[in-house]
């Protein structure tokens, strides 16, 4: 009976010694945290992976995760500096950053989270569009106009530990009341664009049109130049030639001789072969001789 008792004792103790030792330990795993609280009262918060240690039955553990989150939040209608209604369609990353506000605040419930994200991304469109004409919300679309919405959301919603990595816009739309106006006026703008480019152009083109005629000019110019100073000089050069072919008297005589002939030749290359020729002429001295009488022909 006794030896009963003792096994009985001994696989309770056992059975305490294990349930201690699982009480007193716990995991933490990657991308979470681990609030040990004592009391109600958050005593340590745990973040690195791994097995910690605990007060078994006194300290209880609270699982947070440190991951980032999708939400998708509700379109908002929101109205423009010059008036206009815009609907916004945003989705936000988030994430834990300060697990003890969390807890405090939300008490790290993430539906509670989400309802406050909600909140922080309107106020912060209402914010940002309402300074901002429609004109340029279009224009800020992308890149500008997410660092503005982010950080105005950042700006109301880190009292709870919350980090809203990106407010995104997804869609950013018009009434449809509003839509055909806008886009006339778009197209508008664009084909002004388009008319300014295509002058540009134009007014390029017509100036190396003129810089290409005025340069066709100079070298026309240029080669009409140089052709009268060759000619000249050409005709300098014969008249040298003739001058050295005919410096004596009978060589001078010779070329008359050989211009009266070539005279006397085109004379006579019409239908009418007859000539009326001056006594004292070269040609009539060619064809009567020195001696010619006075009414010769």
């Amino acid at each position: 009976m006794k030896k009963t008792i003792g096994k009985f004792f001994g696989i309770v103790i056992v059975f305490l010694l294990v349930l201690v030792a699982a009480n007193s330990m716990y995991t933490v795993q990657p991308n979470q945290y681990v609030a040990v609280r004592q009391f109600g009262r958050i005593v340590s918060i745990e973040s690195e992976p791994g097995l910690k240690f605990k007060i078994p039955f006194i300290q209880n553990i609270q699982r947070i995760s440190a991951a980032t989150h999708l939400y998708d939040v509700t379109p908002s209608d929101v109205i423009t500096r010059d008036k206009k209604s815009m609907i916004a369609d945003n989705y936000v990353l988030w994430k834990v950053v300060d697990p003890v506000k969390y807890i405090r605040t939300l008490e790290a419930v993430n539906g509670r989270a989400e309802e406050r994200i909600d909140a922080a991304v309107y106020n912060a469109l209402k914010n940002v569009i309402s300074s901002m004409t429609q004109d340029e919300v279009i224009e800020a679309r992308g890149d500008e106009l997410t660092e503005l919405l982010t950080v105005e959301a950042n700006s109301d919603i880190s009292e709870y530990g919350i980090l809203i990595i990106t407010a995104e816009v997804k869609a950013l739309d018009l009434p449809d009341d509003n839509k055909s106006a806008v886009y006339d006026r778009m197209i508008s703008e664009r084909q002004n664009i388009a008319a300014s480019y295509t002058a540009q152009g134009e007014a390029e083109a017509q100036k190396i049109r003129n810089e290409a005629d005025k340069e066709v000019t100079v070298m026309v110019a240029d080669a009409k130049k140089n052709a009268e100073i060759l000619v000249a000089e050409g005709e300098a050069e014969y008249m040298r030639i003739l001058q050295e072919a005919y410096n004596t008297e009978d060589k001078a005589d010779f070329y008359n001789y050989i211009r009266s002939l070539d005279a006397l030749k085109v004379s006579l290359g019409g239908g009418n072969k007859t000539i009326i020729l001056d006594k004292d002429s070269e040609l009539a001295k060619i064809l009567y001789g020195p001696g010619a009488g006075t009414d010769s022909k």
